[in-house]
């Protein structure tokens, strides 16, 4: 684009703004929104459309369609679905969706799906079989009412969830994986889940770790794309833990893999897209550091890597020990 079109651009969108006599657009509260929303009934006929999988039901005399898909319908009301309690897998993606209360009723729910509403909580009636739940893309700004006894994945993507709390371990003694990245979580403060074995927080503001060392079981740990420089907030408790994401924050020293040590199964680290990883010994001393990882970033280490990381290693404890040595002799003189 040239000078003069750019002038020329710039001079309509200010008659235009003149136009509005100075008036400033601004956002709709989500109040404004929601009654700007025209309702949208789930009906008898987008049942009919969405119902399939015909099962036996509980005396296995009857049958019954337990899986309903009613995707992009633009609904606003699910009153409906209360009639049809032997569901067990509902899918209610791209709706308009702000209230769930009416899922109360299937008791018999195992899966559900309802990413991409207009949903600002994840809190529904305790629902005793319900073993997988996303709610991805929703406006939901707590991790607060969840408590079905039998959930063991839950999604909470692409939210705005800034602390994490109400997760009680007494009732969620089945949850093993907990997917929260794309929020605005500072900390990982709040996670009290033993029986935790992947979690994944990439994509958010934490600058600190916290509250780590309940998760004892944790397998799996995804903090891509935060803003960590250091790695403290490690326990010598995570036992478990063989998979650690760190791509993409702020770790400038090397040295900072050594808070590693204390994760004895850790097998595989990533932290490409980090200060430290542009120092020319970042590979060798990630191995001198971490002798039992076997894959840093995308490659695994080979033999003759371990064999000069180990000569490294023990070339550094006959230097403490000379050092210690000396200073032994120093203090007898």
């Amino acid at each position: 684009m040239s000078d003069e079109e750019f002038d020329d651009d710039y001079s309509a969108n200010e008659r235009e703004k003149q136009g509005e006599e100075g008036e400033e657009e601004k956002e709709p509260t989500e109040e404004e929104e929601e009654e700007s929303l025209s309702p949208h009934l789930l009906t008898e006929e987008i049942m009919k459309e969405g119902l399939s999988l015909l099962c036996k039901t509980g005396n296995g005399l009857a049958h019954a369609y337990v899986k309903l898909e009613a995707k992009e319908k633009d609904l606003t009301d699910i009153s409906l679905l209360q009639n049809y309690i032997h569901l067990r897998y509902v899918d209610l993606s791209e709706n308009q969706l702000r209230d769930l209360s009416p899922l109360g009723s299937l008791i018999h729910l195992l899966w559900l799906k309802v990413d991409g509403n207009r949903l600002i909580s994840a809190r529904l009636p305790e629902l005793p079989y319900l073993q997988i739940a996303s709610f991805a893309h929703n406006r939901i700004k707590d991790t607060e009412g969840i408590t079905h006894p039998r959930l063991g994945s839950l999604n909470l993507k692409g939210n705005e969830i800034q602390v994490i709390s109400g997760l009680d371990p007494g009732k969620l003694t089945n949850l093993h994986t907990v997917e929260l990245r794309g929020n605005k979580l500072e900390t990982t403060i709040g996670l009290h889940l033993p029986k935790l074995k992947n979690l994944y927080l990439a994509q958010n503001f934490i600058t600190h770790l916290e509250g780590l060392e309940e998760l004892v079981q944790l397998t799996t740990l995804h903090l891509r794309d935060n803003r960590l420089e250091t790695l403290d907030g490690f326990s010598k408790s995570m036992k478990c833990l063989q998979y650690l994401n760190l791509r993409g924050n702020g770790i400038l020293n090397l040295q900072e893999m050594a808070k590693l040590q204390v994760l004895p199964m850790l097998r595989a680290l990533v932290l490409m897209d980090n200060p430290c990883s542009d120092e020319g010994e970042y590979r060798m001393e990630a191995l001198v550091l971490l002798p039992r990882l076997e894959r840093l970033d995308k490659d695994f280490f080979e033999e003759d890597e371990r064999a000069e990381a180990e000569e490294t290693r023990q070339r550094r404890r006959d230097e403490e020990q000379e050092m210690e040595e000396s200073a032994q002799g120093e203090v007898t003189e």
